[in-house]
């Protein structure tokens, strides 16, 4: 477990856990930022989640590893909750799911997200889609978003050092969204506070 600054502590999901990680997502499917899981979704692939919970063991930061093939996988469902922003909790969810990956030797992982530059600084670069058509294959061409999706695909090898962060994050200036290096952004929700979403899918 990694425990960071305002007692957010990153942990393995468990079946227990369900309900808060779909309600959690599900602040931003109400707005269209993040596919939508039921409980029994998100349950049923328990063993493939890192949480994010405060001193009373509640849920506020969520991630997956989405295995596509025996050395490929989607960093998923990522999300941080307004009351745990700005503490590096989003980087510490991204990391936690890089640890799940290299543990089932899997060196290749990718991600689709709304955030570039927050990828784009620990280490990501910015690829087209179509080096993963398994993703196509299994969730794109069935997602309602498919003709109006404004996600971008960065990938990272767990195996090669990182490039330094200004390197990184200079290629994706201008990108579509904002984002803050080692922390997620925020986007507005509907009664005005901000909701934190780094990886959309």
């Amino acid at each position: 477990m990694n425990q960071l600054a305002g007692g957010v502590t990153i942990r393995r999901a468990r079946p227990s856990d369900a309900p808060s990680i779909a309600r959690l997502i599900g602040l931003f499917a109400d707005q269209a930022l993040m596919l939508r899981r039921t409980p029994a979704m998100v349950e049923l692939a328990i063993d493939d989640y890192v949480v994010g919970v405060d001193s009373r063991d509640n849920v506020v930061a969520c991630g997956a590893l989405k295995e596509y093939s025996p050395s490929v996988a989607e960093v998923a469902a990522i999300a941080v909750s307004p009351d745990a922003h700005g503490r590096g909790v989003g980087k510490a969810i991204v990391a936690a799911v890089e640890a799940l990956a290299i543990k089932r030797d899997i060196f290749d992982v990718f991600a689709l997200t709304l955030q570039p530059e927050f990828f784009a600084a620990i280490g990501y670069e910015r690829v087209d889609r179509a080096r993963y058509p398994e993703k196509i294959r299994r969730d794109c061409l069935a997602c309602s978003r498919r003709f109006a999706c404004n996600e971008t695909c960065f990938a990272k090898n767990l195996k090669l050092e990182p490039k330094s962060a200004t390197a990184e994050a200079s290629p994706a200036a201008g990108s579509e969204g904002v984002g803050t290096p080692g922390a997620a952004s925020a986007a507005p929700s509907r009664n005005g506070r901000a909701l934190t979403v780094v990886s959309a899918a």
